[in-house]
C-alpha cells in the first residue's frame, strides 16, 4: 500500500451515503400517500436493477439526466405490468427527488471511519449526482465538515469513469495522482475509473461480488483501516 497518500476520495451514493434505504422509504412514502395499490417491496425489486442499467447508460452519456428520471420509474412499473401514466410518473420523479433527502441513513461504520480519516488525511467527494441533491444529502447526513472539495459531474462537465472527472477533482483539491486514493462501490465509474485516470483505488464490495484479485476491496468501510 502507498504510504505516502495525502488525498482520499470518496463516491457518495453506495459508499457513504446508504442510498438503497433512503430511497425505499421515499417511495414508501410516496405510494401510500397517492398510491396505495402499489407495494414498495414488490416495486424495489423490480427498481432496484433498473435503476443501476439506467445509470450506467447515463454515466456514459447514453441517457440524459430526464430520460434517468422517468425511465427508471416507467420500466419499473411495466416491469410490474402497472399502468401509470405519463403525468403519473413524472409527478412521482419530482416527489422522489424531493423526499429522497428527508431520510439520510450512513453505512454502518461511515462516520467512525470518517472521523479516524479526516485527522491523517484531506477527504474529497467526486459523485455523478446531480449537484442539487447531492449537496442535500451532504449537509443533512452532517457529512459536510468531514470533506475539503465536493465534485459532481456537472462541475466537471463529464461523469465517472471519464477520466476528466478525476482530473478536475484532483486539481480542485490541489492534490496529485501518486498521492491520492478513491474510494467506491462500482467498478466501472470508480475503481476503473479512477485507475486508468492514474489514482490507485478501493472497492467498496459490500454485496460481496465477484471482483478482480488485484483490486483492492473492502466488504466494510472500518476495513479502510487495514489499508489507511
Amino acid at each position: 500500500m502507498n504510504t505516502t497518500i495525502t488525498d482520499v476520495f470518496f463516491d457518495l451514493d453506495h459508499t457513504l451515503w446508504d442510498f438503497d434505504k433512503n430511497s425505499e422509504m421515499a417511495f414508501d412514502r410516496i405510494f401510500k400517500s397517492k398510491f396505495p395499490q402499489i407495494r414498495t417491496e414488490d416495486f424495489i425489486l423490480k427498481y432496484a436493477p433498473i435503476n443501476q442499467e439506467c445509470w450506467k447508460l447515463y454515466q456514459h452519456d447514453k441517457i440524459t439526466h430526464q430520460e434517468l428520471r422517468y425511465n427508471r420509474l416507467k420500466f419499473s412499473f411495466d416491469a410490474l405490468n402497472l399502468e401509470v401514466s405519463d403525468k403519473d410518473i413524472n409527478q412521482i420523479a419530482e416527489d422522489y427527488i424531493e423526499f429522497l433527502t428527508d431520510n439520510n441513513y450512513l453505512f454502518d461504520g461511515a462516520i467512525e471511519v470518517l472521523d479516524y480519516l479526516k485527522t491523517k488525511y484531506r477527504l474529497h467527494i467526486i459523485t455523478n449526482g446531480f449537484a442539487s441533491v447531492q449537496d442535500k444529502k451532504i449537509n443533512n447526513a452532517s457529512l459536510s465538515g468531514y470533506f475539503a472539495t465536493i465534485t459532481n459531474s456537472e462541475l466537471a462537465g463529464v461523469k465517472k469513469p471519464n477520466s476528466i472527472i478525476f482530473d478536475y477533482a484532483i486539481n480542485t483539491a490541489k492534490a496529485s495522482k501518486a498521492n491520492s486514493i478513491m474510494i467506491g462501490d462500482c467498478l466501472d465509474a470508480d475503481v476503473n475509473g479512477a485507475l486508468n485516470a492514474g489514482l490507485d483505488a478501493i472497492f467498496f464490495n459490500d454485496k460481496k461480488i465477484e471482483a478482480p484479485q488485484n483490486i483492492k476491496q473492502i466488504t466494510h468501510l472500518l476495513e479502510l483501516k487495514k489499508y489507511l
